[in-house]
């Protein structure tokens, strides 16, 4: 794949998503290691969650700060890389506005703000699942060299009769 992607159709895209995120999921090894969930991806959107364990919480009895922003960056990551096009972060921001604890599920959603040229803007949103939000996120990426995966092949668009 070149520069720019090809033209594709939701189904097509939703599929494109799909494959990217199982090939960047057999290679992270941080998400895996901290027991991250990849609840869904699709086209500049994706949803993790993770349970705050005993080796999560800091010294306040509360869920370590880099904790939900590694969350956070890992939802960003599979985010901004739902297009098959490598995307790393040039920058990012977190607000921690409340506390979370052991044995809480953290569920984090990214969601494409912004996209022109190479760079993109996403908003991380990681809350307590299904109640408060803890944290706001906003990662700027950066479009680099290569695909996520060689291996997606998008099938032929339905004939229309």
């Amino acid at each position: 794949m070149a520069d720019h992607a090809p033209v594709l159709s939701p189904e097509q895209a939703h599929q494109l998503a799909q494959d990217a995120a199982q090939a960047m999921w057999s290679r992270d090894h941080v998400a895996q290691a901290l027991g991250m969930t990849l609840d869904e991806v699709r086209p500049g959107y994706a949803r993790l969650s993770m349970v705050i364990r005993q080796d999560m919480v800091n010294g306040h009895a509360i869920c370590h700060g880099g904790m939900l922003f590694t969350l956070a960056d890992t939802a960003f990551a599979y985010s901004c890389n739902s297009y098959n096009l490598n995307t790393v972060a040039s920058a990012c921001h977190i607000d921690f506005l409340a506390p979370s604890h052991l044995g809480q599920t953290l569920v984090a959603e990214a969601q494409e703000r912004a996209m022109g040229g190479r760079t993109g803007v996403y908003d991380v949103t990681v809350s307590i699942a299904g109640g408060k939000t803890v944290a706001l996120f906003r990662g700027k990426s950066a479009r680099i060299k290569g695909e996520v995966t060689t291996s997606f092949a998008p099938a032929p668009a339905a004939a229309h009769s």
